[in-house]
């Protein structure tokens, strides 16, 4: 690749530029992996620090101006996260997640492979609805290991079902942060997503839960099980489910039926069924819910605004440019190989930076296919950049809701499964054509 790129030059002044660009991103590269192994500063610091290099090296000093315009690049997701953070403290602190697991046992604790699959779901949910893994390991994540552990499913085996769930709940509908970065880079707006995403997320959660967990759920004691889960709230179970009805119908109506219900925008909606869980349940304690909330989210905002500033100094300096001739001077099979890795891989960063600096040159040069397939099946793959050490968040999450001090071992049975997901993206990838009729 790097020999395309440099043949690709055919006048001294374009060698020097070249160089330029190629300097700026090892700079790039190397301030930001010293800056979050070396120094341990957090992942988004590192990304500014990273930029700064970046325009230093270049000759361009610290243009404030780019700086600020890339931190706000992604406000719209960040406002997405923040609100959708909110939301899942509040319907926590109702009992309407306790409530669902609850039902969902009594009612298909005699069917083990379909009891697994709706506990999977449930594991997704957060993940669904704010764009984070580690959102979804950490609220519902802690209360199916529970159920999970309950069942009889050993220790390891729960860790790897909800690591696997965060990070698949992270890249199914509504909110997909990593295919929202690619469609960013692209000029792609976040629409037709919903279908394409579910059927790339759902038989890889359906098969992971399964593989690992269905083999250990025999005879199940549903009796003692209920007695070990938290008691709900004696209240209707409409009431508890209200604010998730309301923030359903909101997001079917607004688009299936966009000349009658307005574009309210997905912060409105989260709003909306924030505000129905504070009227219908008393125990909701709004202001905790936002400050506990927020403190849990501002690692990933803070993560997506250095993204934001990455891809502007990129722009600037003409890296990405030359990330993008790198990857459409691949032939075909290496350019699936290196889809296959370099992704994962890069994912020790964050599923989202991998996403941003490698799902968007690889897009370009995949243009010719469906677009809206093919960034999705790229933040599928981007996703289990979750499980790369040494930062691997959904597997650290996960070992530790179920008090599992050595994360590898849970990383080890995530191995198959995480294999399974890259060989659906990569499958997408390549015939990406035959599934247009997939988007609506």
């Amino acid at each position: 690749m790097l020999n395309a790129i440099l043949h690709s030059a055919t006048s001294p002044r374009e060698v020097i530029a070249l160089g330029t660009e190629l300097l700026a991103l090892v700079v790039i590269i190397v301030i930001f992996v010293v800056g979050s192994f070396a120094v341990k500063l957090p992942i988004g610091l590192a990304m500014v620090a990273a930029a700064m290099g970046g325009t230093l090296v270049s000759g361009l000093g610290i243009p404030l101006r780019h700086l600020v315009e890339g931190g706000f690049g992604y406000i719209d997701t960040i406002l997405v996260i923040a609100t959708a953070m909110i939301f899942m403290k509040v319907i926590q602190q109702s009992g309407t997640l306790d409530f669902i697991s609850r039902e969902i046992i009594i009612r298909y604790y005699k069917k083990p492979a379909l009891l697994l699959m709706l506990l999977m779901l449930l594991a997704m949910f957060p993940g669904m609805i704010t764009g984070s893994s580690t959102a979804a390991v950490l609220s519902t994540g802690a209360i199916v290991a529970m159920v999970l552990i309950n069942l009889g499913i050993p220790k390891v085996e729960t860790a790897a079902i909800i690591a696997m769930g965060g990070l698949l709940g992270m890249i199914a509908p509504p909110v997909n942060v990593p295919v929202m970065i690619i469609g960013g880079g692209v000029d792609m707006p976040y629409v037709g997503f919903t279908l394409p995403l579910l059927v790339m997320t759902l038989p890889a959660a359906f098969f992971t839960v399964l593989f690992l967990g269905l083999k250990h759920c025999r005879d199940l004691d549903v009796e003692a099980i209920m007695g070990r889960l938290p008691e709900v709230p004696e209240v209707s179970g409409f009431l508890l489910l209200s604010p998730l009805l309301v923030v359903g119908i909101l997001m079917v109506a607004t688009q299936a039926l966009p000349g009658i219900v307005p574009a309210l925008g997905m912060p409105l909606i989260f709003i909306l069924g924030i505000i129905t869980a504070i009227f219908t349940s008393k125990r909701v304690r709004p202001f905790e819910a936002c400050a506990s909330a927020i403190k849990d989210a501002l690692p990933v905002m803070g993560i997506l605004v250095g993204i934001g500033m990455i891809i502007q100094v990129m722009t600037l300096t003409g890296v990405r440019g030359l990330i993008v001739i790198g990857a459409l001077s691949l032939p075909s099979v290496l350019l699936y190989l290196g889809i296959a890795t370099s992704i994962p891989l890069f994912g020790t960063i964050s599923a989202y930076g991998s996403a941003s600096v490698l799902g968007v040159p690889f897009l370009l040069a995949l243009l010719g296919g469906n677009e809206i397939i093919v960034g999705s099946a790229l933040s599928l793959i981007a996703s289990i950049g979750d499980l790369m050490p040494p930062t691997a968040l959904a597997g650290i999450f996960a070992a530790q809701v179920v008090g599992i001090d050595n994360y590898f071992i849970v990383l080890r049975k995530c191995i198959i499964p995480a294999l399974v997901v890259i060989l659906i993206g990569i499958f997408f990838v390549i015939y990406s054509k035959h599934f247009g009729f997939l988007i609506l």
